[in-house]
């Protein structure tokens, strides 16, 4: 008795990608004269960290400038789920989901930590959950709960950077952007900064980072760029990158 093989099944079709929560689309930035960002393209998927690393003056922070609204793009676009919001105003970007802790902290020096918590919420029209969100900060930043009534400006460097990281997180972004969050402090606050943006992530907050410690920026993130001149010149997941001669010979000291 003959036996007919059975026909294979045609493989199943691969899901298309999920729309990036974020998406850089050849973007060019000029301050004056100077172009700072040239076709910069880039995307975030929801829940993930990426990493955009380069030396400084590489354009980093103007891309994250260019994305909160507080530069303009002199071509392409910026996309937030989809949607153009690179010719919205910064505070309807914020609105929109996108809060950025800038490099340098910024903060209100004048105003207590508190206050400056309470800056952060500005947008928000749901004032019967800030209080989870003010226990949420103090839980990842006991140290602020402590400092709460104390100036900003009258905290150390690691202590400011809580308030900024915290101050951004009152948003409740959908997205957050970070520079440079480690600048100026001591390898212990190093530490504890990058613990909590892991533990940030892990709720589910999405995140672009820039970060001036390129091997501490690759450990956390999930994929990263390269970001040189205004370009970008290399991109791939993490371990990638981490393995790159190239990013070893130039951001890695190897």
């Amino acid at each position: 008795m003959t036996q007919t093989a059975a026909t294979p099944e045609p493989p199943a079709p691969e899901a298309p990608p999920a729309q990036p929560l974020l998406e850089l689309r050849d973007v060019d930035v000029l301050y004056g004269r100077v172009q700072a960002l040239r076709g910069v393209s880039l995307h975030v998927q929801s829940g993930e960290v990426v990493a955009l690393i380069g030396s400084n003056g590489a354009g980093k922070t103007t891309t994250l400038r260019a994305i909160s609204g507080l530069v303009r793009p002199a071509r392409g676009e910026v996309l937030l789920e989809g949607q153009p919001i690179h010719a919205l105003g910064a505070e309807v970007i914020a609105r929109r989901g996108v809060a950025h802790a800038p490099e340098g902290r910024r903060l209100f020096s004048r105003m207590t930590v508190r206050e400056n918590l309470e800056m952060g919420a500005f947008s928000r029209r749901d004032g019967s959950e800030l209080r989870a969100d003010y226990d949420r900060v103090y839980e990842l930043f006991p140290r602020l709960r402590e400092r709460s009534t104390q100036l900003a400006g009258s905290l150390s460097g690691g202590e400011q950077q809580m308030v900024a990281i915290g101050r951004a997180l009152m948003a409740r972004p959908r997205v957050l952007l970070l520079d440079e969050p480690s600048l100026g402090l001591a390898p212990i606050l190093v530490d504890a900064i990058f613990e909590v943006i892991r533990e940030i992530n892990a709720t589910g907050t999405t995140i672009l980072l820039i970060e001036q410690n390129a091997l501490l920026a690759l450990d956390v993130a999930r994929r990263a760029y390269v970001l040189e001149t205004g370009s970008i010149a290399l991109s791939g997941s993490a371990a990638e990158l981490q393995q790159s001669e190239a990013v070893q010979r130039a951001y890695l000291g190897m």
